[in-house]
């Protein structure tokens, strides 16, 4: 879900994912592609050029950068954290996808993913709320660089409103559950922002809203009636100014 450096730096990504329990669903947002990415796909798959790479930014354990492998020619997964990309990739057997290691606030290392790449479209899930707010611009700024002229960025990003649900989660009788505990463990817990800070950040690097809408995050945790948390999230499908 998140890939750059929060507050406490990409030691503190590389302490959770090394520290999570193996196999799918075992993260707090790491539910299955048909609850994720596949609910996403109708609001940017006729945007994305089909002939461009997709770039799963934050990919962790690939989950979803394996759906998108399935539709797109060629998929890339990238993670600030090595153990997420090491755990992608043991996850995929069968390569349909590519992982490398990339800090999304590094200039030097997006510029060298591009170069590589060339342009692409972009899918971000749940990046830069987890992000220090000093790096936001950088990653936005790196967006842009992948896209090119021909990319297009889809963005989803935890809603103002998604506090209560967490605080909800955080302050039960008997403790938050445990893959709540692990991501303020670890130092990862998303940082507050309010909804109009990310079309804001995507017009200051020159890219425009060009639709957006809000979906629920279905989350791996149940409550005690046995339904899925579900948190509030803002999407925006995003592109260069004037493309």
């Amino acid at each position: 879900m998140a890939m750059s450096a929060s507050s406490h730096g990409p030691s503190a990504w590389e302490g959770f994912w090394r520290d999570a329990p193996a196999g799918e669903g075992e993260v707090f947002w790491d539910a299955a592609p048909s609850l994720a990415v596949a609910r996403h796909l109708p609001f940017f798959a006729e945007h994305f050029d089909p002939a461009l790479p997709v770039i799963d930014l934050g990919c962790g354990n690939g989950t979803q950068t394996r759906f998108l492998a399935e539709r797109f020619p060629r998929a890339i997964g990238v993670d600030v954290s090595a153990s997420a990309i090491d755990r992608a990739r043991r996850e995929d057997p069968a390569r349909v996808a590519e992982y490398r290691q990339v800090d999304a606030a590094d200039a030097e290392q997006v510029t060298a993913l591009h170069e590589d790449v060339g342009e692409a479209n972009v899918y971000v899930r749940g990046v830069l709320h987890q992000c220090a707010p000093e790096d936001r611009p950088r990653i936005v700024a790196n967006i842009a660089r992948l896209l090119g002229s021909r990319g297009r960025a889809f963005l989803v990003e935890l809603a103002e409103d998604a506090k209560n649900v967490l605080m909800s989660l955080v302050q039960r009788p008997d403790g938050p559950p445990p893959k709540v505990r692990a991501i303020f463990s670890h130092g990862i817990a998303p940082a507050e922002m309010p909804d109009s800070a990310i079309p804001d950040l995507l017009a200051a690097h020159g890219l425009e809203t060009a639709a957006s809408g809000r979906l629920p995050l279905i989350t791996t945790e149940t409550r005690a009636d046995g339904t899925r948390v579900e948190v509030p999230t803002n999407w925006l499908l995003a592109r260069p100014r004037g493309a």
